[in-house]
């Protein structure tokens, strides 16, 4: 495994690669911005420059659309592609399109099974949807930055009733090892699902990670499989890091994600990415 040390109009179109250009995979928090949601200079003056240089530099996050969307105008990206919910949305981005891009894959699912499992587990965490048409539904008026728009509080029920785009479950009552171990003990199937830093889960269709968004888009772009980059810190990044050809960690990340990792840089307050990127150029 290397560790990354400092060193001192972008688009994608649709055939095949000449064989300098990488397809680039950025995850967003703990990435590109830290937990307070804060973009430092040096990481997009970075962004800007390698979108700039012409490579196929893309979002990845576990993040839905419309928190998205600042991040892609933060580092100037107006054409291209980008992955939501982890990877439960992809976006084309165009500026001659009437909102700047489109989703054209959304990968929805039947949460019912997994919210009553969970519910039995964990009666008093905060759960939210989002639903196919981009609306966030929510117990107790649960409310996260990810979701990017304001959640509309209603009864389980409501949720059990609804197709999803993701799901999402906070308990504030169990620490960390204790929420594992509910989700470990419940056992859930038929979805796919990745757990935060704290007491956090969030659920996609079975199937479905930032990895398999991703590796459709490769197939689209014509991009080796060696030309690919993926920069994350989460557990919902192992796919990703695995599945590029340079997978690199925050220096942040929890040990089973340096685990998968080809390389690992710098932490998000240290501008890990800024470093990954310049790297590029």
């Amino acid at each position: 495994m290397t560790i990354l040390t400092d060193t001192p109009v972008a688009g994608i179109d649709d055939q095949p690669n000449n064989n300098n250009k990488l397809m680039i995979a950025l995850d967003v928090d703990g990435t590109l911005v830290d937990h307070d949601g804060h973009m430092s200079p040096a990481v997009r003056s970075a962004a800007q420059a390698v979108v700039a240089s012409g490579h196929n530099v893309m979002i990845a996050t576990g993040r839905s659309l419309n928190a998205t969307l600042p991040i892609i105008q933060q580092i100037g990206l107006e054409r291209g592609y980008a992955v939501c919910c982890n990877g439960g949305v992809t976006l084309r981005l165009d500026p001659s399109l009437d909102k700047g891009y489109e989703i054209i894959h959304k990968a929805t699912f039947d949460p019912a099974p997994a919210l009553k499992a969970l519910r039995e587990r964990l009666p008093n965490a905060k759960y939210a949807l989002e639903d196919e048409d981009g609306n966030f539904l929510s117990t107790e008026r649960f409310q996260d930055a990810s979701f990017g728009v304001e959640s509309i509080g209603v009864d389980f029920q409501t949720m059990l009733d609804s197709t999803a785009v993701r799901v999402v479950v906070f308990s504030s009552e169990n620490t960390s090892e204790e929420f594992n171990e509910a989700i470990r003990h419940i056992g859930l199937s038929g979805v796919t699902y990745s757990v935060g830093w704290t007491a956090w889960l969030d659920i996609a269709a079975e199937g479905v990670t930032k990895a398999s968004a991703l590796e459709a888009l490769r197939h689209k772009l014509g991009t080796d499989q060696a030309n690919t980059v993926a920069v994350g810190d989460g557990r919902n990044d192992i796919e990703m890091l695995t599945w590029a050809g340079r997978g690199v960690a925050m220096g942040q990340a929890p040990d089973e994600v340096i685990a998968v990792a080809d390389e690992v840089t710098a932490s998000v307050l240290d501008d890990g990415a800024a470093q990954v990127l310049l790297s590029v150029l």
